[in-house]
C-alpha cells in the first residue's frame, strides 16, 4: 500500500503473517506464566504430582474447542476472534457476553503474566545484589480464605506494570515490529524449556513422585481425583493463548488456510512441552514447596549444586520470554475491540488505525493501561483463576456457534472442518461447563460480579449506540 492511497484504505490493518508466524505467535501467547509459575501453584495446591494428568485433561478440552476455533476462523477470517463468531451465529447480546468475558482472558492473562514476570524479575535482580523492596513489586490488594478483600501491605508492582508499558510501546509501533519481537522471545523461552528438561530429568527423584496422586484431605479439591481436576480447571489457563491465533485474521496473508492450522499446531507444540515441564519440576522438588511465584528456579535450587548453572540462565530466559506472552496477549485484545468498535458495540476510537503505524493506537494505549493496573494491584492467582472461568465460558460459545452455523450456512465454504460435528463441539462445551463448576466458589462470585457490570454497559451503552447506528443507516 502506497502513501498516495486514500487515508480511509491507509486506515486498515497490514495483512502480513504466514502459517509459521501464526504457529509462533500461538505458542508466544500461550506459554507464559502458566509453564513459569501456574504449574508450580496448582500442584502444590490442589494435584501434586498428578498435575501432569491435569495438563492432559485441560488439553483435550482445548482440542475439542481449537478444532471449533479452526473451522470458524476459515469461515469468518475476522481479526474479532470468539467474538466475531458468537455475533455470527447468537447475535449482539451474546457477543457482547463472549467479548466481555474475552476482556478477561486477554487483559487480565496479560496481567497475570506480567505478575509472574515480576517475581523472576526480582529474582534476577536479587542475583546480582539488586534487591527491589517487596511493596514495590508486590500486590497491594488480595482475597482471604472466606472470599474478603485485604490489603497485604505493598504499595504497588511497578515491575508488572513497567513491562506492560514496554510491550505496549512494541505494539504501538505495528505488526511487522511486534512480530520479530514475538519470534525472538519465543525462539528463547522454548529453549530454556527444552534445557530444562534435558537437563533436569537426570536429578529428578522417584520418591517426590510418589504418591503420584495424593490422597484427598477430605474436601472436593483438595487433591485425589477431584484435585486433579481443579488442577486442570485452574491451570487451564496455561492453555489460554492458543485462541489468539484467530485473533490475527485480518492480518493473515491467507486466513482460510492459515489459522486453523496454526491453532492447532500451537495447541499441539504447547502441551508437549507443558507436560515433559511439569514431570521435572515435581521430580526435582517436593511439590508443596512449589506454591511460589518462581517455582522454575525452586525447582532447581531442590537438586543442590547440580542444576546451579542453569539458575541465572532460566531467569534471564524467563524474563525475556514471558514478555512474548504478554505481548500476543494484549494484542489480542485489541483486535477485538477493534472488531467491537466497528460493529458499534464500543466508542469508535477503538477502531480507528493510526495511519503511520497501521496500528489502532488509542486502543492499544488504553489496554495497556488497565492491564498495568491490574497487575499492579492483583496476586497471580487470583488473576489466574478469573482467566480460566472468562476464557472456559467463551469457549462454551465458541463450540456453540460451529453447530449454528453449520445450520445457518450448511453450504458456505470451510477449507477446515472440525471432525465428527456435532459431538466434537458438544464434548467441547460439556468439558468447559465441567471444569467451570470445579473451580471455587469465590471464583464464581468474581465472574458474576464481572458480568453485571459488563450488562450494564450493554443495556445502557451498547444497545442503543447500536440502535441509533441501524437508525442513521
Amino acid at each position: 500500500m502506497t502513501d498516495n492511497n486514500s487515508d480511509h484504505k491507509e486506515a486498515t490493518l497490514r495483512p502480513y503473517l504466514g502459517l509459521w508466524h501464526l504457529v509462533l505467535a500461538g505458542v508466544g501467547s500461550t506459554i507464559g506464566s502458566g509453564i513459569f509459575v501456574i504449574t508450580g501453584t496448582a500442584a502444590a495446591q490442589y494435584a501434586g504430582p498428578a498435575i501432569t494428568i491435569s495438563f492432559l485433561i485441560a488439553a483435550l478440552v482445548c482440542l475439542c474447542t481449537a478444532f471449533c476455533y479452526g473451522e470458524l476462523a476459515c469461515l469468518l477470517p475476522k481479526s474479532g476472534g470468539a467474538y466475531s463468531y458468537s455475533f455470527a451465529s447468537s447475535g449482539p447480546t451474546i457477543a457482547w457476553i463472549v467479548g466481555w468475558c474475552l476482556v478477561l482472558e486477554y487483559v487480565v492473562a496479560s496481567s497475570t503474566v506480567a505478575v509472574g514476570w515480576s517475581s523472576y524479575f526480582s529474582d534476577l535482580l536479587a542475583s546480582i545484589g539488586i534487591h527491589i523492596p517487596s511493596a514495590m513489586a508486590g500486590a497491594p490488594l488480595s482475597f482471604n480464605k472466606a472470599g474478603h478483600l485485604i490489603f497485604t501491605g505493598s504499595v504497588f508492582n511497578f515491575p508488572a506494570a513497567f513491562i506492560v508499558a514496554l510491550v505496549t510501546l512494541f505494539l504501538v509501533l505495528g505488526i511487522k515490529e511486534t512480530n520479530a519481537a514475538n519470534i525472538i522471545m519465543v525462539y528463547i523461552k522454548v529453549g530454556v524449556i527444552l534445557l530444562v528438561v534435558f537437563f533436569g530429568v537426570f536429578f529428578i527423584k522417584k520418591e517426590n513422585l510418589t504418591p503420584f496422586i495424593p490422597p484427598n484431605q477430605g474436601h472436593f479439591g483438595e487433591y485425589g481425583w477431584s484435585g486433579v481436576l481443579r488442577g486442570s480447571a485452574v491451570i487451564f489457563y496455561a492453555f489460554i493463548g492458543f485462541d489468539g491465533v484467530s485473533t490475527s485474521a485480518q492480518e493473515s496473508k491467507n486466513p482460510q488456510r492459515d489459522v486453523g492450522f496454526g491453532i492447532i499446531g500451537a495447541l499441539a507444540a504447547c502441551t508437549i512441552l507443558y507436560v515433559a515441564m511439569a514431570i521435572v519440576m515435581t521430580g526435582l522438588a517436593d511439590y508443596r514447596t512449589l506454591n511460589v511465584a518462581n517455582p522454575v528456579t525452586v525447582a532447581l535450587s531442590a537438586v543442590g549444586g547440580g542444576l546451579d548453572w542453569l539458575k541465572p540462565l532460566v531467569n534471564i530466559s524467563v524474563v525475556i520470554g514471558l514478555g512474548s506472552a504478554i505481548l500476543m496477549g494484549l494484542y489480542g485484545q485489541t483486535r477485538i475491540l477493534y472488531i467491537m468498535a466497528q460493529d458499534n458495540m464500543i466508542s469508535p476510537r477503538f477502531a480507528k488505525i493510526n495511519p503511520k503505524y497501521r496500528t489502532p493506537v488509542w486502543n492499544t494505549i488504553v489496554v495497556g493501561i488497565a492491564c498495568a493496573i491490574f497487575a499492579g494491584l492483583f496476586p497471580i492467582d487470583i488473576l489466574g483463576e478469573l482467566v480460566s472461568i472468562g476464557s472456559l465460558l467463551a469457549f462454551v460459545f465458541v463450540c456453540w456457534s460451529v453447530i449454528v452455523l453449520r445450520r445457518k450456512m450448511p453450504d458456505a465454504a470451510r477449507s477446515f472442518r472440525v471432525p465428527w460435528s456435532p459431538f466434537i463441539p458438544l464434548l467441547g462445551m460439556a468439558s468447559s461447563i465441567y471444569l467451570m463448576f470445579t473451580l471455587p466458589s469465590g471464583t464464581w462470585t468474581r465472574l458474576v460480579i464481572w458480568m453485571a457490570i459488563g450488562m450494564i454497559i450493554y443495556f445502557t451503552y451498547s444497545l442503543p449506540r447500536m440502535k441509533r447506528a441501524q437508525c442513521a443507516k
